[in-house]
């Protein structure tokens, strides 16, 4: 079997490039990344020495996919994943939906030639933030909470957000880019008749990520609370309580082997994948936890709230667990220590990844 894997060189690529090289005997691994992220370059060392063959190559340029080989699946994990790309100033919105909607159908293009399986690593982010935004919250141990006496919206319980949730605009502009390269690859699966799986992803974490305010959120807190670096509760009265779940992606290379293993006969509808309510915390717990292994570290306070700020996202996993028998297997305070781990190991990581 011969995979390609888009964004081989990001955290999640990478992490998937060596955790299917284990898993499947025999299986040849192509690498494909435009190292436009400073620090991916990091990567490419272990990689060979993996036997990853590696392309660089930008998936926005239809003509760079023509000098990579046929293959029997793409792993789409090549994205802009900040929900304030197109709208920071960081990268223009004409450039996001370049990467995540353009890249995404010059892949779907490369699947039609060469007949190709699709497995595209979607995001919590398709759901609607009106709704998210308006569940009514109570603070529970520094936390958010919603309150379970309050009238639910379609698709939300205490445990999570399920699939059947609002995925309405405004979502955001990365959101959007992913909801629809979502809606595509069903129809290209249906039309051009190739298998495509949907995996929408949680905040996803672990020792290795090259984290910001905007991406990558766990790692970031924990490398600049250990260098003392200034940080920020922002939104939501600057006090921390927002709530998001984290999931380790080398908990995804098992699901992906199987999807591959059970090609769709017919697109199926998208599943979750996330850390789930056991893997959740807000950001005042993880602060608490910073302290207890770095020690004390003043966190400043933003009290406005951006235009995308929800305050609690906790993906429902009960429909993948029906489908695949499917849960985290890396819990919260693994990956948190993990990182922990890292940050103390190179003090300079932030820097890396600068600019």
């Amino acid at each position: 079997m011969r995979i390609l894997v888009t964004g081989v060189c990001g955290f999640v690529g990478n992490t998937l490039a060596h955790g299917l090289r284990e898993r499947i005997p025999g299986v040849e691994i192509i690498g494909l990344d435009n190292l436009i992220r400073r620090g991916s370059e990091r990567n490419l060392a272990a990689l060979a020495r993996n036997g990853v063959r590696f392309y660089h190559a930008d998936i926005r340029n239809a003509s760079d996919l023509e000098m990579v080989p046929g293959v029997d699946w793409v792993i789409d994990a090549a994205a802009n994943a900040s929900v304030l790309a197109g709208v920071d100033g960081r990268m223009g919105s004409r450039q996001l939906v370049e990467h995540n909607l353009l890249g995404t159908i010059n892949i779907l293009e490369f699947c039609k030639r060469h007949h190709a399986g699709f497995l595209l690593l979607s995001t919590s982010r398709v759901y609607s933030i009106g709704p998210l935004a308006a569940l009514e919250m109570e603070v529970v141990k520094g936390a958010f909470r919603p309150r379970e006496t309050q009238v639910w919206p379609d698709g939300c319980l205490p445990c999570g957000v399920a699939e059947n949730f609002s995925t309405r605009a405004p979502i955001s502009l990365y959101g959007s880019t992913k909801l629809a390269s979502e809606i595509l690859a069903s129809e290209y699966a249906a039309a051009f008749d190739f298998p495509v799986w949907i995996n929408r992803c949680g905040v996803l974490a672990g020792a290795g990520q090259f984290g910001r305010a905007d991406q990558g959120i766990f790692s970031y807190w924990i490398h600049s609370y250990a260098r003392r670096r200034p940080l920020r509760y922002i939104g939501f009265s600057g006090l921390g309580h927002q709530v998001r779940d984290c999931l380790h992606p080398r908990d995804l290379a098992p699901l992906l082997v199987r999807q591959m293993a059970e090609p769709a006969t017919a697109p199926e509808a998208p599943l979750n994948f996330g850390g789930g309510a056991a893997n959740s915390m807000s950001l005042r717990q993880l602060s608490d936890w910073c302290a207890e292994r770095f020690g004390r570290h003043e966190i400043l306070a933003a009290p406005e709230s951006r235009p995308f700020d929800i305050p609690w996202m906790v993906m429902d996993n009960g429909a993948a667990e029906k489908r695949w028998a499917w849960r985290p297997q890396t819990g919260l305070q693994e990956i948190l220590s993990e990182i922990a781990d890292r940050a103390e190991r190179n003090p300079d990581w932030l820097d890396l990844a600068d600019g």
